[in-house]
């Protein structure tokens, strides 16, 4: 186990109605002038604003009202939540939804404590030294945004998928009440189930040695994952699995699971050009491209597929075949994305095999020569997990 430092700060209050608290929760982290920054009409259409409002009144907590958060957020929108938190001076950001939500309100949070262009914090040519506070309402258990330090967002100007990161934009608060996540459309849900078990395999697949307890951890939690997410599939309003996904997407993504090994992320990069380029779910293409990688990089440690093969998807151990049995976990693991009404292949998300060298093109953009650090990625091996995901 390597060296490290685990910093989670965020206050997490978990349960029903607990989207009640946030007046009270806002005054005590010194909250006066507030933006709501939230998505489309649903949290208007289910009530869920006007309770936020309420409990902001009774606190005599001044606030002003910036939607139009939408998947893959875009830097536009992050221009003008600046401007106004500038113009307003705002001293608190709370954001309603998922990560699409958070992760333009972390973004708007750094950017209007910086006189300079905020996309100089995602192409790596400045740091984050101070943010506006940020407090959540997860509406969307996905992207683990609401416990974690990190953004990310895509540049309208050459639609650039770049992420950011740092402690001063990590949530002081978020709240996760599991009902608010009842009327979820089923695809939606589905690609929140990937997008929370990818966070884990990013971190699963280390070459680190001596992380049992980490390995169980990530086992243990991919498992309950799998569990609960068949059956909110089924049922939507089954309250225990709902909090179990609930739960298990902000400890996939606050770092604890990390901790102690080398984390890969390889996958992530590769998807971020998908969602870029296509508009897809997030989700939805990791759930295309983790099996490609995953097939892709199976020699570099065939024990250590076949250990998540075993142990989390419940295949027969083969000690004569351990490459099989690593096969058949991924195939496994590739059905129960099926299963949940996910794609799998890039057809299924309107991609093309011909568009793969833009893909790459636009993937090494600024980009070093390799990446990557379970299996490191050239231009070529990068285009290989591409034709990967095809099949």
């Amino acid at each position: 186990m390597r060296n490290f430092t685990f910093y989670s700060p965020t206050e997490f209050v978990f349960g029903s109605k607990t989207e009640e608290q946030v007046g009270k929760l806002l005054k005590k982290y010194g909250a006066s002038n507030v933006m709501i920054h939230f998505g489309g009409g649903s949290i208007i259409k289910s009530g869920l604003l006007a309770k936020v409002e309420m409990s902001l009144q009774a606190e005599k907590i001044r606030y002003i009202l910036f939607g139009g958060a939408q998947p893959n957020p875009r830097s536009g929108l992050v221009y003008q939540g600046i401007e106004i938190c500038k113009n307003e001076k705002i001293d608190f950001i709370l954001a309603i939804g998922g990560g699409s939500a958070i992760d333009s309100a972390k973004a708007i949070a750094c950017g209007a404590k910086y006189d300079g262009d905020f996309w100089d914090f995602f192409d790596g040519s400045a740091n984050i030294i101070a943010a506006i506070k940020i407090g959540v309402i997860l509406t969307l258990p996905a992207s683990g945004s609401e416990g974690s330090h990190r953004t990310v967002i895509t540049k309208e100007d050459g639609m650039l998928k770049r992420g950011a990161g740092n402690e001063f934009i990590r949530p002081v608060f978020s709240i996760i009440n599991p009902e608010l996540t009842f009327t979820l459309p089923t695809y939606q849900t589905a690609a929140g189930i990937v997008d929370m078990m990818s966070h884990i395999l990013e971190r699963y697949l280390t070459r680190t040695l001596n992380v049992e307890l980490t390995d169980r951890l990530c086992e243990a939690t991919l498992i309950s994952i799998i569990e609960a997410g068949k059956k909110v599939i089924k049922d939507p309003f089954d309250y225990e699995a709902r909090a179990t996904i609930c739960w298990s997407g902000t400890i996939a993504h606050n770092g604890i699971l990390g901790v102690g090994r080398t984390e890969d992320w390889a996958t992530h990069q590769l998807e971020h050009e998908l969602s870029a380029r296509y508009d897809v779910t997030h989700g939805a293409g990791l759930a295309v491209m983790f099996p490609a990688y995953m097939q892709y990089a199976l020699d570099v440690d065939i024990n250590r597929f076949k250990r998540l093969a075993i142990t989390v998807w419940g295949i027969e151990d083969n000690p004569k075949a351990p490459k099989t049995v690593a096969l058949e976990g991924i195939k496994a693991m590739k059905g129960f994305f099926r299963e949940i009404g996910m794609p799998t292949t890039f057809l299924e998300i309107g991609a093309q095999e011909r568009d793969i060298d833009f893909l790459v093109d636009k993937l090494f953009q600024g980009k070093d020569d390799s990446f990557g650090a379970f299996k490191t990625l050239n231009r070529e091996d990068a285009k290989a997990v591409y034709r990967l995901a095809c099949e």
